[in-house]
C-alpha cells in the first residue's frame, strides 16, 4: 500500500482538479500539478501548488498520478506520448476523468505494458463536492490497487465505491449521469408546468421535495431561484456542472447505450435535449439551466 503521505503529480487543475489537489494538500501530500491553460496554472500557484515544466516533469518521481482531463483522447494520448514513459516502474495511475468505458480500459492496458498499475476513478459532486471533500468516487481496478489509492481518495471523497474491474468505475459514472440528467429535464417540466398552472415555486418545492418525486436535482440543484439558496439557479446558472458536460456524459452513455443493445428511450432523449441546449447559451451556463431552453419551447 502506498504510504502516507504520498507525492501525487496532478493533471488537470481546472474547477475540479484544482480543489482535489488542495484538499491532497491540506492532508500532508506533496503534490506537484501541470495544466496547459495559464488561468489554472495562476489560479494554482495561487494555492501554493508548484507547478512543473510539463507533464513528464510532473510524474517523474510520483508515487501517485491523478488525471483529471476533458476527454478520453486526452487521456489516451497523454498517457501514450509521455507520462507511461516518464513515470516511475509500478507508478499507480488514477483516472479521475469521465471518459468512455473502452477508453478506461484501453488506458489500463496501456498502464499495464509500461509496468505501472491503474484504476478508474470518476467523480460525482461537482465544484461543491471538490471543494468540501465530499465527492463520490465510482472506481474499477484490481482490489489492491483500490486499497492501495484509499488513501488519497478518502481525502478528496466521502463514498468511495469500488465497482469492479477495470472500467466499470466509468460504466457506473455513464449510468449515474444519465438518471441525473433524465431526473433535472423532469425537475425542469414540472417547475415550467407549476408556473403555467400558477403555482409558486416554493409552494411546488415544499411539495416535491418532501413527496414521492424528491431527488437531487430538486433538494440540491432546484432550477429555479430561491427554495434551494446554494443552488446554480439563484447565481444565474453558473456552473457547477455546466451543460456542455452534461452533454458529453451523455454522448458517452448514448455510444454506450448503442454498443449494447439496450432500450433506453428516456436517455436519449436527455441526450438530444442535452445537445441542443449546450449548443446555444448551455454551453457554458450550469445544466439545470436548461429549464430556460423548456420554458422557452426551444427544447
Amino acid at each position: 500500500m502506498i504510504g502516507v503521505p504520498s507525492r501525487v503529480a496532478f493533471l488537470g487543475l481546472g474547477h475540479m482538479g484544482l480543489p482535489m489537489a488542495k484538499n491532497l494538500v491540506a492532508a500532508g501530500h506533496e503534490v506537484h500539478g501541470f495544466d496547459l491553460v495559464p488561468a489554472a496554472i495562476e489560479a494554482a500557484e495561487a494555492a501554493g501548488i508548484p507547478i512543473a515544466a510539463s507533464g513528464a516533469d510532473a510524474v517523474a518521481d510520483a508515487d501517485v498520478v491523478i488525471t483529471m482531463f476533458p476527454a478520453g483522447c486526452h487521456v489516451i494520448d497523454a498517457y501514450r506520448t509521455e507520462l507511461l514513459a516518464a513515470a516511475r516502474p509500478d507508478t499507480l495511475f488514477i483516472e479521475s476523468s469521465t471518459i468512455a468505458v473502452d477508453e478506461a480500459r484501453a488506458a489500463h492496458a496501456l498502464a499495464l505494458a509500461a509496468g505501472h498499475r491503474n484504476i478508474d476513478a470518476p467523480v460525482s459532486g461537482g465544484v461543491v463536492g471538490a471543494e468540501n471533500g465530499t465527492l463520490a468516487f465510482m472506481v474499477g481496478g484490481s482490489d489492491e490497487d483500490v486499497a492501495a489509492a484509499m488513501p488519497l481518495l478518502e481525502v478528496m471523497g466521502k463514498r468511495i465505491v469500488h465497482c469492479g474491474g477495470p472500467g466499470l468505475g466509468q460504466a457506473a459514472k455513464v449510468c449515474n449521469n444519465m438518471v441525473l440528467a433524465v431526473s433535472q429535464i423532469a425537475v425542469a417540466e414540472a417547475f415550467v408546468l407549476g408556473e403555467r398552472l400558477g403555482l409558486e415555486h416554493q409552494a411546488l418545492f415544499d411539495v416535491v421535495s418532501q413527496a414521492s418525486g424528491q431527488c437531487w436535482s430538486i433538494t440540491t440543484n432546484c432550477p429555479v431561484p430561491g427554495p434551494v439558496p446554494t443552488s446554480p439557479a439563484n447565481r444565474d446558472y453558473q456552473p457547477g456542472f455546466a451543460g456542455a458536460l452534461m452533454a458529453k456524459d451523455l454522448g458517452l452513455a448514448l455510444q454506450a447505450i448503442e454498443q449494447t443493445g439496450t432500450d433506453a428511450r428516456m436517455g436519449r432523449l436527455a441526450q438530444q435535449l442535452y445537445a441542443a441546449f449546450a449548443a446555444g447559451e448551455g454551453a457554458t451556463r450550469d445544466f439545470s439551466g436548461i429549464i430556460t431552453d423548456i420554458r422557452d419551447d426551444r427544447v
